[in-house]
């Protein structure tokens, strides 16, 4: 069993020592989101403004702080101390400020992933033992969700379950003068007004709910002390620079998705790195017209993503953006090329929500194309054999940003932690003799054909190579004969199945590797973090019925 840590002291590895380790201070991840926001403010200055969102109203970390007293004590009013609140709100400034007034007064906001249906919604709020649920009257109308907030409720109370509603305007209509002049008050001493609510570092800090790609969602708690501490080692791992007060996030990723809450939110917002939000990573000219506009340096995306900004941005609208932090799927080489000739790199990372998200993440100095990168410090990994897989392992990992646990819909409110905190990613990595991780696949994602083992996300590598200008996902189907078969799944035009089984051939791929069928669609469908939708390409697949 190979095993590695980036410790906070030393580093061990089977081979050669490579980069020196780079160590955090662990005690700094003793806090609240709260907590260290009002540290954040400490450190930066309360005046610097610190977050905004499409409609270009920066609020300094005053601003920011004074939001959250007033809104959190509006909240405090309608739930209890230790209570899970339910959040359906896009990047905006609001969700901030009611991310940080739920935590200022010791409540969990359970970020809801408004994209996911109607099913996962009504699963996520079993999960949670959710009562009460917040969000906008403006977003539900202009997201066109009003039909999926009714049967949400509907179907939930069907159950003998009543969640309330409160909508952000009628809580804001709500508050009086003195409401806000208290406010005022309670923002000159917030460590005070926070001490006397507060949660422990290692109580909740946020729920969140896996993306549910191959299957029923999970809920994952991350601690105040995970996301802190996540935080704090990609700080330490990329170091200052590329990172510090003088560069500016942006984020059109989701906060409802771990990426983009810590990677796309929080570390800007405790680093004091201004942060831009921007409510959907699926408007791509958008997303390019407001990074041009706010002058942004870091971008937070998936690779589908960047490649649709990329092509859809007018020549130099995204210029100042010297870094882009990429994760969630796999890098394309045309993807990185594209990027580079804009003058910005790349660093490709990985991650899971059970680790708040970040496990591994390219740096700098350091950027090898094809891997994630190195273990953040302050994290222990282990490769266990998987039968019919001869290189590499399956990746378990440990560290301080580890989950508090999960939650499971048939057992809703109870934690379930991993194991002397060791979560088991599910993934098949290689790791090299300096540490660096490749990931060869999920271990849900290959195929047993004839006996052997066949990495689904190799056969989409042939593919992509064949097919640079397309996007390939292959799936493995059931067969009576061989075990399973595979299915690629494209939106490329003019595909041919006898093509890339003579491709696969020159490569020198098996021939038990080459897909049966190749099957054109529109599009691949997507999640909202912008991963692939295994379970909607599977029922793509089994409607078609390509292999039959």
């Amino acid at each position: 069993m190979r095993r590695a840590r980036n410790g906070l002291a030393s580093t061990t590895k089977d081979v050669d020592e490579g980069p020196p380790p780079i160590s955090f201070a662990l005690a700094e991840t003793r806090n609240t989101l709260f907590g260290a926001l009002l540290a954040a403010a400490e450190a930066y200055g309360r005046k610097t403004p610190i977050l905004e969102d499409q409609e270009r109203a920066p609020l300094s970390y005053h601003r920011l702080i004074l939001g959250s007293l007033v809104l959190g004590k509006a909240f405090e009013v309608e739930t209890v101390r230790g209570e899970t609140v339910g959040v359906m709100l896009p990047n905006v400034n609001a969700a901030a400020v009611t991310l940080f007034g739920l935590s200022a007064y010791g409540r969990v906001p359970a970020l809801l992933n408004f994209t996911a249906g109607v099913r996962n919604l009504v699963a996520a709020l079993r999960i949670g033992e959710i009562e009460t649920l917040i969000t906008s009257r403006r977003f539900i109308d202009q997201a066109r969700l009003d039909e999926t907030l009714e049967t949400v409720l509907s179907e939930t109370q069907a159950t003998g379950r009543l969640v309330r509603v409160l909508y952000l305007e009628d809580v804001r209509a709500a508050l009086t003068s003195f409401d806000k002049a208290m406010g005022v008050l309670r923002s000159f001493v917030p460590g005070m007004v926070h001490a006397r609510h507060a949660l422990s570092p290692d109580e909740a800090g946020v729920l969140l709910f896996t993306s549910g790609s191959e299957g029923a969602p999970k809920g994952v708690v991350l601690s105040n002390a995970n996301l802190i501490a996540n935080v704090k080692q990609i700080e330490a791992h990329i170091g200052r620079p590329p990172l510090g007060p003088d560069q500016i996030i942006m984020n059109p990723l989701p906060i409802f998705h771990s990426y983009g809450l810590t990677g796309g939110m929080l570390l800007g917002l405790f680093g004091g790195m201004k942060v831009v939000l921007y409510p959907s990573p699926l408007q791509y000219k958008q997303v390019a017209r407001i990074a041009e506009e706010t002058k942004a340096t870091i971008l937070f995306g998936t690779d589908t993503f960047l490649r649709g900004w990329m092509r859809a941005a007018d020549p130099g609208q995204f210029a100042s953006v010297r870094i882009v932090v990429a994760g969630a799927e796999r890098v394309k080489d045309e993807t990185r090329a594209q990027w580079a000739e804009a003058g910005t790199t790349i660093l490709e990372g990985y991650g899971a929500t059970e680790c708040s998200p970040v496990i591994a993440v390219n740096q700098v100095e350091d950027n090898v194309p094809g891997t994630v990168g190195r273990l953040l410090p302050g994290m222990e990994a282990r490769l266990e054999p998987v039968e019919g897989i001869h290189e590499g392992g399956r990746l378990i990992v440990r560290g301080p940003n580890v989950m508090a646990g999960y939650m499971f819909a048939n057992d809703p409110g109870v934690l379930v932690p991993p194991e002397d905190g060791w979560h088991d990613t599910g993934d098949i990595v290689t790791m090299d003799h300096e540490g660096r991780i490749s990931i060869r696949g999920r271990a849900k994602r290959f195929a047993k054909i004839g006996g052997e083992m066949v990495s689904l996300a190799a056969i989409e590598s042939l593919a992509q190579e064949l097919w640079p200008e397309a996007s390939h996902v292959a799936v493995a189907m059931a067969d009576p004969k061989k075990g399973e078969q595979i299915a690629l799944v494209s939106d490329g035009r003019d595909l041919d199945q006898a093509a890339l089984a003579r491709y696969a051939k020159e490569k020198g791929y098996p021939e038990l590797w080459v897909p049966r069928a190749v099957m054109p669609v529109a599009a691949i469908p997507v999640l909202g973090s912008g991963k692939v939708d295994y379970a909607a390409v599977h029922t793509l697949v089994r409607t078609n019925r390509p292999l039959m």
